[in-house]
């Protein structure tokens, strides 16, 4: 069975290694590490990682995107059937087609539907969207912009954080385009504007545990470690089953001399991780 790499991610799915990772933190999928504890990527984990990127655009909650995706994961081939295959929308629900056959698994509203084939040893996913008519007055729809952004991170990070702006401008509840912007802020070294970035978007839409949890991240790298602890503690009581907030949080405690809670956390993640502790 091939597998594939972070950099065959992005080729493929136009996916930017930043949004693999946290598609991976938000324990969507579960890739395997090579031999250098790189990821490795199976066929099925690349459909899940394209469809859970869908679904999170779509704003659908968490939870019921993890109910989905362990249904899609469960009816997946192996490998890519001759016939091809097809995820797309009827209704509220994902309808998967395998040649003939067809099948649906709960998730809520998906707006995209994905095409996925074999062209010369190649795996190929075409994306295809039903644009709503519109007059070139009318602003594009928040998830285009988001959409956007998430497209231009590889290559363009300026054009992808105007993207992010907009999407939040357009629909400041946007959890994930307020996560994005201050991340990739964040990641290009202006930490000013990223921590700006999440105090807005905190305060705008509340305890988001992927938010909190980033700007965690970024209060460790200022050397705000009080800052840093508060927020990893504040994303787990939203959303215990976080693995990376527990991982942080057991360097945070150890690196404070507090071993004991260091271990607490050090084995929920490792629970985590093994799918022991859902």
């Amino acid at each position: 069975m091939p597998l594939y790499s972070v950099r065959d991610v992005q080729r493929v799915l136009q996916l930017a290694p930043q949004t693999t990772r946290s598609l991976i933190r938000a324990g969507f999928v579960r890739p395997a590490r090579g031999p250098r504890r790189e990821y490795r990527f199976s066929f099925q984990d690349l459909i899940v990682l394209r469809t859970a990127r869908a679904l999170m655009a779509a704003k659908i909650p968490k939870k019921r995107i993890r109910r989905s995706l362990e249904s899609l994961k469960h009816h997946l081939p192996e490998s890519m059937p001759l016939s091809g295959l097809a995820i797309s929308a009827v209704g509220d629900h994902v309808v998967v087609r395998d040649g003939e056959a067809r099948w649906q698994a709960d998730s809520g509203q998906y707006l995209l539907g994905l095409d996925v084939s074999l062209k010369d040893g190649v795996l190929q996913v075409v994306e295809h969207k039903a644009e709503p008519k519109k007059s070139p007055a009318e602003p594009a729809p928040v998830r285009d912009w988001f959409e956007r952004g998430l497209t231009l991170e590889g290559s363009d990070p300026d054009g992808a954080l105007a993207a992010y702006q907009q999407a939040v401008a357009s629909e400041p509840q946007h959890a994930a385009a307020w996560t994005n912007w201050g991340r990739l802020l964040h990641e290009r070294g202006r930490t000013a504007e990223a921590e700006e970035v999440y105090r807005r978007g905190l305060k705008r839409i509340g305890s988001d545990p992927m938010l909190l949890f980033n700007q965690g991240v970024l209060f460790e790298d200022l050397g705000k470690s009080a800052a840093a602890l508060a927020a990893y503690q504040t994303a787990l009581a939203e959303d215990p089953d976080l693995a990376d907030c527990h991982y942080n949080l057991a360097r945070l405690y150890e690196a404070l001399g507090q071993p004991q809670y260091a271990i607490r956390h050090l084995g929920r993640y490792r629970r985590l991780l093994s799918g022991e502790g859902r």
